[in-house]
């Protein structure tokens, strides 16, 4: 019985590395039956195409401008059937060290046949790198997050999100359009996007240049964790005909951003 072809996506950037692995695997198909389903110059691209085909494994850049490939891969574990990752890097002595660790699979460029027939042999015993591993495996905070919505993955730029808040165990995002469901700690977004995001109470995150500025409202009921005999702060939107309360413990950070504010004004 002839076995299923290895359904494959080339992702990188340049295009003449794309095109060397698609001789690199033409020669490995005299061996190793696969099928080329496309190929992507960007993460967002890659996602994509992978979104949209079924893929067994993804030969992934590391160095890309924008999204890198590290987090393209963490992008594509949010599909339903993940494929295999193999990444592809120049000599890094972090990144190497790092793959080792996790047991990660990589090809050092420029990449030889030989290595490249091995890799692929071996994806059958391969899963997708685990969130953990990626994670360790990123330097710099993601570009993007992102929602599994009806077997596809949808990019939420980090820039296009207003507020973050935890709800049960989800985190809704919200742009000026829509709302958002990601399974995402919010502890762990305010640990990665520390510059971008200001906690305005325990269960809400606040982009900081979303703030159009704060205004007095009446005091809660009582008991409300967001109330005071002086009333609380209100946070105003960019964009959004909404108001966000900040809490009793969050009330400093009204006067710090004033401050900056004022100051960015100035000068």
């Amino acid at each position: 019985m002839t076995p299923m072809p290895l359904r494959i996506a080339i992702v990188d950037d340049e295009a003449p590395a794309r095109s060397r692995l698609r001789d690199l695997l033409a020669d490995c198909a005299a061996t190793q039956p696969l099928e080329i389903i496309g190929d992507a110059a960007s993460g967002a691209a890659a996602i994509e195409l992978i979104s949209a085909r079924a893929c067994d494994v993804v030969l992934l850049d590391v160095r890309m401008p924008g999204m890198d490939g590290i987090e393209t891969a963490q992008h594509l574990r949010k599909l339903d059937n993940p494929p295999a990752i193999i990444f592809a890097t120049a000599y890094d002595a972090y990144a190497l060290k790092a793959f080792d660790l996790h047991a990660i699979d990589y090809l050092l460029k420029p990449i030889r046949a030989a290595r490249l027939a091995e890799a692929l042999a071996l994806v059958h015993k391969s899963r997708a790198p685990n969130p953990e591993a990626l994670a360790e495996l990123r330097r710099t905070p993601r570009t993007a997050l992102s929602a599994s919505e009806r077997g596809k993955v949808h990019l939420i730029p980090v820039v296009d999100i207003l507020y973050l808040r935890a709800e049960l165990k989800y985190v809704t995002a919200r742009t000026r359009e829509r709302e958002f469901l990601l399974d995402e700690s919010l502890t762990k977004l305010e640990e990665e996007f520390s510059e971008h995001y200001v906690r305005v109470h325990r269960s809400c995150l606040v982009a900081r240049a979303a703030i159009k500025g704060f205004e007095r409202a009446m005091p809660l009921g009582a008991g409300d964790s967001a109330a005071g005999d002086a009333g609380h702060w209100d946070i105003l939107l960019k964009g959004l005909d909404e108001r966000i309360a900040v809490s009793r413990r969050q009330q400093h950070i009204v006067r710090d951003i004033q401050k900056l504010q004022l100051k960015q004004i100035v000068t």
